[in-house]
């Protein structure tokens, strides 16, 4: 992966959701292969029980800015020291349909052993980018959403997991801009909006 380019740009920022919130998607050199770490949300978690994020969540009252929220959260979460995250940048903020504006910081950190929070994470999942970017593990449907209109949904199998919703749509970013992946133009089907999901 070359993190440059998300170095240098300026990415968007959104502003109007009553909460924010900040995630890092952290970078993992393992066996001279870059991976990208997930978790894997507790099942008893209100908010995307079950799914694929990155390390990240709510901004609290004594964090200075966002970066420090998700180095909060990642501690939290998955035992990374602030001191091991080297972050090079971010991605375009987004929104998400529990009326978050989340900002998506970018790092490398260590390959070691990271220990999941058993208050908010089952589970950690340190994915390959060559299975991310494997065109035969990705899809994506079209939905016409009651609140929000057309939206793409992405998912990546890999690994027996799936990354879909918010997460993916940051991924998707992630990797074009580090990676030569394309978004495929059109998505492989359209479905109902309230059709079927994982997990």
């Amino acid at each position: 992966m070359d993190l440059s380019r998300v170095a240098e740009r300026e990415a968007a920022v959104v502003s109007g959701e009553e909460r924010e919130a900040a995630v890092l998607a952290p970078v993992v050199r393992r066996d001279g292969d870059d991976h990208v770490l997930f978790t894997k949300r507790a099942d008893h978690l209100s908010d995307h029980p079950g799914q694929m994020s990155f390390p990240g969540g709510g901004r609290e009252p004594e964090d200075e800015d966002l970066l420090a929220t998700a180095l909060r959260e990642a501690n939290e979460e998955i035992g990374l020291q602030r001191d091991e995250a080297d972050v090079v940048g971010r991605l375009d903020d987004i929104r998400t349909v529990t009326d978050y504006q989340v900002r998506p910081f970018v790092g490398t950190i260590p390959d070691r052993e990271y220990v999941p929070s058993d208050a908010e994470v089952a589970e950690i999942a340190v994915l390959p980018v060559a299975g991310l970017t494997d065109t035969a593990n990705y899809e994506s449907e079209r939905r016409d959403h009651p609140h929000y209109g057309e939206i793409r949904l992405h998912f990546f199998h890999v690994d027996g997991y799936t990354v879909w919703g918010a997460t993916a749509n940051m991924l998707v970013q992630l990797l074009e801009l580090t990676t030569d992946w394309e978004l495929p133009p059109e998505p492989e089907r359209a479905v109902d909006y309230d059709a079927d999901l994982p997990g």
